[in-house]
């Protein structure tokens, strides 16, 4: 049986693509918290005996017929509830208001005026001020429930924020747990520990002890192989399950070609050298561009990759012996982007290696002990674990690897010149002391061809374009400020140290509307 806190807030998730930032606020306040979509939330409910909800946002218009909606009995527990956007929107429905749709949405930044009182402004707001916060909804309530009164309003909402301080019920039409609502934070705090009276108690050294003992109870004496990919969320999942099971775990360490300069010597050298952790190397370089050759569809890419790990995690599991599972550094972003977290309606953005990607055929059952986590998070239970903080403040690299840099077609040769690229760029920010700054920096051998001129001849070679992002979580991520001289001295540089490149672009584009990686 899973092991949990005894007092816990439940999040039904009614398809938001940011669901999980609502339970991760709420362990940020050291309240633990799960996610249950709406069609298992009673289930959910049973099983952990919240001493809170939380109702999410998500795609649907509660004034369309069969929009999804709160199981009755969540209302009629007595227990505390608070809901966002659609969750406002639902909850302001079933208990006797109204909504109405909206001709025009309300998106982005926007401002509330505090009109009246409420626990959730406990030691934060006060009537007559006003506080940034950040919209994104169609719909809006029309009329409220009895009961309830409005505490804050904004001009495109003039219900942004209503209690029934009763029974404890809250609606606020913005999204307290994006960072976009500086104090979102610290209501949804309020409402974990002033409302639901929970204490601040849960850690990420719990997390760890929590999953260490699922580790066991899923694996009992089975035999669990890892496949490392070189980035930090693997490499703390293998310390994490090594720590729960010792030599029953063997780490599979893939070097399919697809890494950046240097990494494959710098894993094998952690786990070998400094956590004496069983380590196959397996070079399948040829194998994997051999099945990417003529390849250019990103989601072929990655569907090819993920089904080639598992080929060879599989091989290697029949040289040891056989084994029951496999085991992979999955986080909740991976999950999100592919499928919802736990069988919600959340859509589907890209699939990932290793998620989407898993063949049906796959015979061995999967250990993902940081599917509920964010990178953030992993940071910090890596360090929990006593990983080296060079290794832990690594900036994330994809499981596809270069392969999803290399928009088109992936050869050696554009692997060999984009690593190339990619260790200059990074020895620069390095030198300028902006690694730690910057979520992630990489480059992209663009497939343009561009001329250009080098010394007195004429060149036709390949446009590199860097990429840099700040963001806490992966979900959400803004353009890195970098100034022109610095941008110019590393084009310069690319540009005269690699050969077949003769052009560098930088991306400006946020997360939304892009993503972070370009594939």
């Amino acid at each position: 049986m899973t092991v949990t806190p005894a007092e816990t807030i439940l999040v039904v998730d009614f398809g938001s693509q940011v669901t999980q930032l609502i339970a991760r606020r709420v362990r940020e306040a050291g309240v633990y918290s799960e996610i249950a979509p709406f069609t298992q939330a009673e289930e959910a409910f049973e099983r952990l005996k919240p001493k809170g909800i939380i109702l999410s946002g998500g795609p649907e218009s509660v004034t369309v017929e069969g929009a999804p909606s709160v199981p009755q009995y969540l209302l009629e527990a007595g227990i505390p509830i608070f809901g966002i956007c659609y969750g406002q929107q639902v909850m302001a429905n079933q208990l006797g208001g109204s909504v109405e749709a909206g001709d025009s949405g309300e998106f982005g930044r926007a401002f509330l005026e505090v009109v009246g009182e409420c626990t959730l402004f406990d030691g934060l707001w006060k009537p007559g001020e006003t506080h940034q916060v950040w919209m994104s909804h169609g719909d809006k309530v029309r009329a409220l429930p009895e009961g309830f009164e409005v505490v804050a309003k904004s001009p495109g909402a003039p219900f942004a924020l209503v209690a029934d301080e009763g029974r404890k019920f809250y609606g606020m039409q913005f999204h307290p747990e994006v960072v976009h609502t500086p104090d979102g934070g610290k209501l949804i705090a309020n409402f974990a520990r002033h409302v639901c009276g929970i204490a601040e108690d849960w850690s990420m050294a719990e997390f760890r002890e929590q999953k260490i003992a699922e580790i066991r109870e899923q694996v009992g004496d089975g035999k669990v192989i890892c496949g490392l990919s070189g980035g930090v969320d693997s490499a703390v999942a293998a310390v994490l399950i090594h720590e729960a099971i010792g030599d029953q775990l063997t780490c599979v360490f893939v070097d399919h070609g697809l890494l950046r300069a240097e990494e494959a010597s710098q894993v094998v050298g952690l786990f070998r050298g400094h956590y004496n952790i069983p380590l196959v190397h397996v070079d399948a370089e040829d194998m994997f561009l051999a099945g990417l050759a003529g390849v250019t569809d990103p989601e072929a890419k990655r569907k090819f990759i993920g089904k080639t790990f598992i080929d060879v995690f599989e091989a290697e599991a029949k040289t040891i012996g056989g084994a029951d599972f496999l085991a992979q550094g999955t986080l909740y972003p991976d999950v999100i982007e592919s499928v919802s977290f736990t069988g919600g309606p959340s859509v589907t953005i890209k699939s990932h290696h290793n998620v989407g990607g898993l063949p049906e055929r796959m015979n061995m059952k999967l250990v993902e002990p940081l599917r509920e986590l964010f990178k953030d998070e992993v940071r910090e239970l890596g360090r929990e674990l006593g990983l080296p903080d060079a290794f832990v403040g690594r900036h994330p690299f994809p499981g596809p690897g270069l392969a999803i840099r290399i928009p088109g077609e992936v050869t050696k040769e554009a692997c060999d010149i984009l690593r190339k690229a990619d260790r200059i760029y990074l020895e620069e920010i390095r030198k300028a002391g902006l690694y730690d700054a910057i979520w992630q920096a990489f480059a992209v051998l663009l497939p343009v061809r561009t001329v250009g001129v080098m010394g007195d001849y004429r060149t036709y070679d390949r446009v590199c374009g860097l990429r840099a992002v700040t963001s806490t979580d992966g979900m959400t991520a803004d353009v890195y400020p970098f100034d022109g001289s610095f941008l110019s001295s590393v084009a310069t540089r690319i540009v005269n140290e690699v050969k077949g490149i003769n052009r560098v672009v930088y991306d400006y584009t946020s997360k939304p509307p892009g993503t972070i990686e370009w594939e």
